[in-house]
């Protein structure tokens, strides 16, 4: 079945239906974000405009808004108008994030991430949906891997994010604009004469990706690295390349290596790890943090080094305090024992 309607004199209309899964995409009905900004309208109307015919009506528009901004009701409106002159069903969710922080730390950007996409993950499985759409476009990508950089990331941080995920069983996350700058995106819609609406918030430089966004990759590209963020993007795609090679050894060897145990515990046997690259024993952990669902938000590249310099050679130190509550020890020469602090101490 033909993706895509597109007149291909429209740059943009013609990269969205090119980046579309091959095959299924169509199938069944596609959820999409929209948050009311430039990049998730376009998003939409550009998958209505390039649905095959009979097919666009299945698109099913997700809005979550939060306690964060006076103006969030007045998003949902717009979106609501907006899917309804389109005739979409539209759903929306409210979310109290502000003072609601969890015992592990978890910020209010974080929890407002992790709970918009739950949502999305419900309502596609409620919808029979298989994929669920998101407007992160080539600009998103530069800025996520810089930010992921300064905070002392590891090479899987690197990759940034992914063109497309598994976002819960059965379901895929896809972005199709992330190969598209944030510029052509809007050039399109002001073309169109769409409106859009705008957050104030994202022109706070106090925030980390607002600063980066407004202050730091304006003037590398002004200065003296015209193509730093395309460069930043090949950065992340051959880091993605490398991250792939080395976090498919370390499962192999997550899988040889370490076991489950009562109360939570993973028991590692170092003796192999020991004669090993420090930065494969690295990844080794990273591997073992996924596999077990451990917080790895403030996980950084310096606590998996210094989990692979436990596992290597121990004589230095025996235990590890790790964020989210996690301890590392030896429990013999040979023998790691990683769990809460909590379970550990037993």
């Amino acid at each position: 079945m033909a993706r895509t309607h597109a007149p291909a004199a429209d740059p943009f209309l013609a990269a969205l239906a090119a980046a579309l899964p091959p095959h299924g995409f169509w199938e069944s009905p596609v959820v999409v974000g929209v948050s009311g900004g430039a990049d998730s309208v376009a998003l939409l109307l550009g998958l209505h405009h390039v649905a095959p015919p009979g097919k666009a009506s299945q698109l099913i528009v997700a809005h979550a808004h939060y306690d964060l901004r006076e103006a969030a009701a007045e998003d949902r409106r717009f979106v609501e108008a907006l899917a309804a002159r389109l005739g979409l069903r539209c759903e929306s969710q409210a979310f109290a994030v502000r003072d609601r922080l969890d015992d592990d730390g978890e910020g209010i950007e974080a929890r407002a991430r992790r709970l918009r996409y739950e949502f999305f993950a419900a309502l596609a499985h409620a919808s029979g949906a298989r994929h669920v759409a998101v407007a992160h476009t080539a600009d998103d990508q530069a800025e996520t891997i810089l930010h992921r950089a300064l905070r002392g990331t590891g090479l899987a941080g690197l990759s940034g994010m992914p063109a497309a995920r598994g976002l819960c069983e059965g379901v895929a996350l896809v972005r199709p604009l992330l190969q598209l700058p944030r510029e052509v995106v809007r050039r399109h819609l002001a073309s169109s004469g769409e409106p859009w609406r705008e957050d104030a918030s994202n022109l706070d430089v106090r925030h980390a990706r607002n600063f980066l966004r407004h202050e730091i990759l304006p003037r590398l590209a002004a200065g003296p690295y015209p193509a730093a963020p395309a460069s930043l993007r090949r950065l992340g795609e051959q880091a993605a390349r490398m991250s792939g090679a080395l976090a498919s050894a370390a499962r192999h060897l997550l899988d040889e290596h370490a076991s489950r145990h009562a109360g939570g515990r993973l028991v590692v046997r170092t003796g192999a790890l020991s004669t090993l690259d420090p930065h494969l024993v690295a990844e080794f952990f990273v591997a073992a943090w996924s596999r077990e669902g451990w917080p790895q938000r403030d996980m950084t590249v310096r606590h998996y080094e210094s989990l692979a310099a436990l596992a290597i050679d121990g004589r230095s130190r025996s235990a590890i305090d790790l964020p989210g509550g996690i301890r590392a020890r030896r429990v013999a020469d040979d023998m790691l024992e990683i769990a809460l602090a909590h379970e550990s101490a037993t």
